[in-house]
């Protein structure tokens, strides 16, 4: 029996903060599924809107219902809907696209112009209920915990990110050990790569790191990428890099110690007025790709494929807490001592 109201976690006003209210439970209508969500992750996104930051200013108008990382069950068909049932494990990709546009049509739906985010633009998944385009829902294996599956969506950005170039035998450096960047390191290491140096300031994170598969951790606020990569033998640069963290001096670290013809794949969200060199790019004649999102729906079958393969990422995972906690989860997230941070909505 579906209620007709839920708890959900929303952005309330244009100021700091979120608030636990009640909402009515959605209807879905022609082409949509109701999903009753099981466990729902942090986001980095979700930290930008709680603490209303320009980002926010500028994409979200309160008062939304925030998060886009989630696992649940199908609770209600809308009309129309075909090939689910009632009770099936799901999640969902979080960008709701037009379908009509040239890279819509084309395949590359994560390209839309037109693209609404789930917890941003629209109502999102921290609730008890969510409702989604049928198009949207990413049906699960009972096989995956549901913990794992509560953050695919983050791990869909480090593996649309990570697949963006081949890794076999390839050395590789990721800046930024946020959790995506850390899992994206998982991710090399599971592909084949051969070194994987990850650079950050926080040994908390970088430690989450070495657990997932990187062979270097670099803190570089006291030791210098140079000379571990002198000591590990790389003497042309590395083959593939990822940059994960939005730092201009990482980027910029980064090209510069590329070999000449890497390649750079590029998720961190660059901070106003970050310049690179150009001619590193140009006389190293490195290869630059923009990411954004995961690929509509291609990623998600590689992150299912590869975590059933073997790739472990519940060292990722480093609290847990009931929805009603949710501020120790988000204090949890901006203390920088946190992997991701599991909110259960199961009483």
């Amino acid at each position: 029996m579906i209620p007709t109201v839920m708890d959900a976690i929303i952005k309330p006003a244009a100021a700091r903060g979120l608030e636990l209210v009640t909402r009515p439970v959605p209807t879905p209508r022609m082409g949509e599924v109701l999903i009753k969500i099981h466990k729902t992750a942090i986001c980095g996104t979700d930290v930008h809107i709680y603490t209303y930051d320009e980002w926010t200013r500028k994409n979200v108008t309160p008062p939304v219902i925030i998060g886009h990382e989630y696992v649940g069950e199908i609770a209600a068909l809308g009309e129309g809907v075909t090939g689910y049932r009632i009770g099936q494990r799901v999640s969902g990709e979080g960008h709701i696209v037009c379908g009509h546009c040239r890279n819509c049509r084309a395949g590359n739906g994560h390209w839309c112009r037109h693209t609404q985010g789930v917890g941003v633009q629209r109502d999102g998944a921290f609730a008890q209920y969510l409702c989604i385009p049928a198009s949207n829902v990413i049906p699960v294996s009972e096989d995956i915990p549901e913990d794992v599956v509560s953050f695919f969506d983050a791990f869909g950005n480090a593996t649309h990110t990570a697949l963006t170039y081949d890794l076999v035998g390839e050395d590789v450096l990721i800046t930024g050990a946020g959790p995506i960047g850390i899992m994206a390191a998982g991710i090399a290491r599971h592909c084949g790569a051969r070194k994987i140096f990850i650079t950050d300031v926080n040994d908390y994170r970088l430690s989450l790191a070495e657990k997932l598969g990187a062979t270097h951790t670099v803190n570089i606020a006291r030791d210098k990428l140079e000379d571990v990569m002198r000591d590990a033998g790389l003497t042309e640069g590395f083959d593939v890099g990822m940059e994960m963290s939005g730092n201009g001096k990482a980027l910029n670290q980064m090209l510069g110690a590329m070999r000449n013809g890497g390649k750079v794949a590029l998720l961190g969200i660059a901070g106003p007025g970050t310049v690179i060199d150009w001619n590193d790019v140009i006389f190293k004649g490195l290869n630059l790709q923009g990411i954004y999102g995961r690929k509509m729906y291609e990623t998600w079958y590689k992150m299912i494929a590869m975590v059933q393969a073997g790739l472990d990422l519940t060292p990722v995972i480093t609290h847990r807490y009931g929805y009603r906690d949710f501020e120790k989860g988000f204090e949890a997230m901006m203390s920088g001592a946190s992997g991701k941070v599991v909110l259960s909505w199961i009483d």
